[in-house]
Formats: C-alpha cells, sequence, structure tokens
C-alpha cells in the first residue's frame, strides 16, 4: 500500500508539469507497467483530481486546468529545487528575503517527510563572484507590475534612466531574462518602431494602461539571445581599480554577447566596436581584451596599452624558453 501510494504522488507530481503524457510514457517514468499506471489513474480521479484524456497526435493524458495542487506535491528533485530557488532568489530581487524564508519554512512544514529530508539537505548561502558582475537586487514590486502587463499583455509606460537622461517610454513588454545576475526587460517600442533590451534598474514602471497588445516574434527567436546580443542593453561599466577601452575588430554583436558583465560596447561600424571595461589589474584587463582573439587598436588609457607589452614579453620570454 506505501508503495501505491508513493507512485500516485510521484504520478501527480509528473502531471504538475502541465505535460501531455502517453500511458507508455507514464510507465516509463515510474517504472511500472501501463495497466498499473490507467489504475493510477483511476485512483486520481477517485480522490478529485481532473485527468484529462487528450486524443489524436500528440495525446495522452494530462492534468486539468481547472484541478488545483496540493501545495507539497514534490519528489526529491523537485524539493531540492525549491529549496534552492527560495534560498537563492533573495540575490536577484530586494524586499522579498522575508518572503522567501517564510515560504520555504511553510513549504518544509507541509513537505512529506521524505521530501522535507532532502529539502532540508540544501542550506544555501549566495556570495558575490566578481566574474559575474551582478546588479544590485532588483525591487519585487517592479518585477511584478512588469510581469503583469507581459501576461496580460498590457502596454506599459516607463520612466526610464537612460545616458541621455530621464524620459518616458512607452512599451510592449513580451518577456524578461535574468541573465548574469541582471534583470532586462524584452520589449517593443511602438513609437520609434523597434525592439528594445532594457535593463530593469534602470526602468521605473508606471501602472499598467489597461491598453491590450498583439504578441510579435522577437528577434532571434528567443529573447535570451536577444537580450546576449543587444549591445546598447543599457549596461554601465562597472567600478574598477583599472579601466579601459578598445577597438576590437569584432561586430557589436558578438563583443556583446562574450562580453564580462559590467562593460559596454559601442557599436562602430558592422565589423568593429569599442569595448569598454574594467578589472582589477592593468594585466587582467590586458588578459580580458585578448580572450577575443580579434585585432586590437586605439588602446586607452597608457597603463593598459604598456600592460599588453608586459604580458607579450612575458609570452615570447616564456615561449623562449620552452624552445
Amino acid at each position: 500500500m506505501a508503495a501505491t501510494s508513493a507512485r500516485t504522488l510521484k504520478l501527480l507530481s509528473v502531471f504538475g508539469t502541465g505535460a501531455t503524457l502517453t500511458a507508455e510514457q507514464l510507465a516509463t517514468r515510474l517504472g511500472a507497467s501501463v495497466r498499473t499506471v490507467r489504475r493510477d489513474i483511476d485512483t486520481l480521479r477517485e480522490l478529485g483530481y481532473e485527468i484529462e484524456a487528450v486524443r489524436g497526435v500528440g495525446g495522452g493524458y494530462r492534468l486539468g486546468r481547472a484541478t488545483r495542487l496540493p501545495p507539497v506535491v514534490f519528489d526529491e528533485d523537485q524539493a531540492v529545487a525549491v529549496a534552492v530557488a527560495l534560498q537563492t532568489v533573495p540575490t536577484l530581487l530586494s524586499g522579498i528575503r522575508e518572503n522567501s524564508a517564510r515560504a520555504l519554512t511553510t513549504l518544509r512544514q507541509a513537505m512529506p517527510a521524505r521530501s522535507r529530508i532532502h529539502a532540508e539537505a540544501f542550506t544555501v548561502s549566495a556570495a558575490r563572484n566578481y566574474w559575474e558582475f551582478p546588479a544590485a537586487p532588483i525591487d519585487a514590486e517592479a518585477i511584478g507590475v512588469i510581469g503583469g502587463a507581459i501576461h496580460r499583455r498590457h502596454v506599459l509606460r516607463v520612466d526610464h534612466t537612460g545616458e541621455d537622461g530621464p524620459t518616458t517610454l512607452t512599451l510592449e513588454p513580451h518577456h524578461l531574462v535574468v541573465w548574469a545576475a541582471r534583470w532586462y526587460l524584452v520589449a517593443y517600442e511602438p513609437d520609434t518602431d523597434r525592439w528594445r533590451a532594457m535593463r530593469v534598474d534602470r526602468l521605473a514602471p508606471r501602472m499598467p494602461t489597461g491598453r491590450t497588445f498583439d504578441r510579435r516574434d522577437v528577434p532571434h527567436g528567443d529573447p535570451a539571445a536577444f537580450v546576449m546580443s543587444a549591445h546598447d542593453r543599457g549596461d554601465t561599466p562597472a567600478e574598477w581599480p583599472c579601466r579601459g577601452s578598445a577597438l576590437l575588430a569584432l561586430p557589436a554583436p558578438v563583443v556583446a554577447r562574450f562580453a564580462p558583465g559590467g562593460s559596454t560596447v559601442e557599436h562602430i561600424t558592422d565589423s568593429s566596436c569599442r569595448l569598454t571595461l574594467g578589472a582589477w589589474s592593468w594585466a587582467g584587463l590586458a588578459g580580458l581584451l585578448l580572450t577575443f582573439d580579434a585585432g586590437i587598436t586605439d588602446i586607452e588609457p597608457a597603463e593598459l596599452r604598456q600592460a599588453l607589452r608586459t604580458l607579450r614579453t612575458r609570452i615570447d620570454e616564456g615561449l623562449g624558453h620552452a624552445m
């Protein structure tokens, strides 16, 4: 009986992903026969869960939209994922630490003992990684307003702080992207007929307008790829002991994709751009430039040029000894 109950709970957890799966696929996941799976589905229906049978190509079984899962139907892997997510989210969102801690406590209390043991085994402390160059945590309320506008497809008015000062923009918000511990909004701006990737910490959303818009196809077909290749996404040079710039013989979208956070990319021509970035030392900054494996000119300041000369000398000496 215990094995049957555990298997039924696992089946409910699988349905909780929202997927439509055949009886054969469910049987494989549960390590049971198709006959057993169908019997477990009947058990769930008797308990009040709406399990829909979907016919035709791509059909199978799925959880009905009207169903409300109990708050703790997690297998061991899901319990770990929830515990880690709730402990690390305060590094990305401000004003949410207390709420995430209370949510984790509530979940742990409601979890079956087996799941709770796995969740409590993961106590996570988040620390800054200096290669990640994160921005300060974003205000959770702002994310809520923007996320709600995206979900409802409502046109959004925001106050934007850019290089030219504050402006008020009208946007069609499509996606939120978190990349390298920084939040970005992917939105279409009707007034300028262009797509934009914008740092959320530069935005102060006003109340949604209530006006709806039609979904559009995001450039590159992927909001994350669009953000990573957008050189004008609103990044600013991070504060470092050493900061410099150079002209790279690479297109701006390529450099923007691989430049470390806390750097900026300026489009010069279709095949060149200026990269401005910082590091803990001039040698470290020179090393970062060399990782692009491209022509480097117009290097500033003089300390960065000297660091590159020093690295070249050391490399030449090392190669000489090796021969």
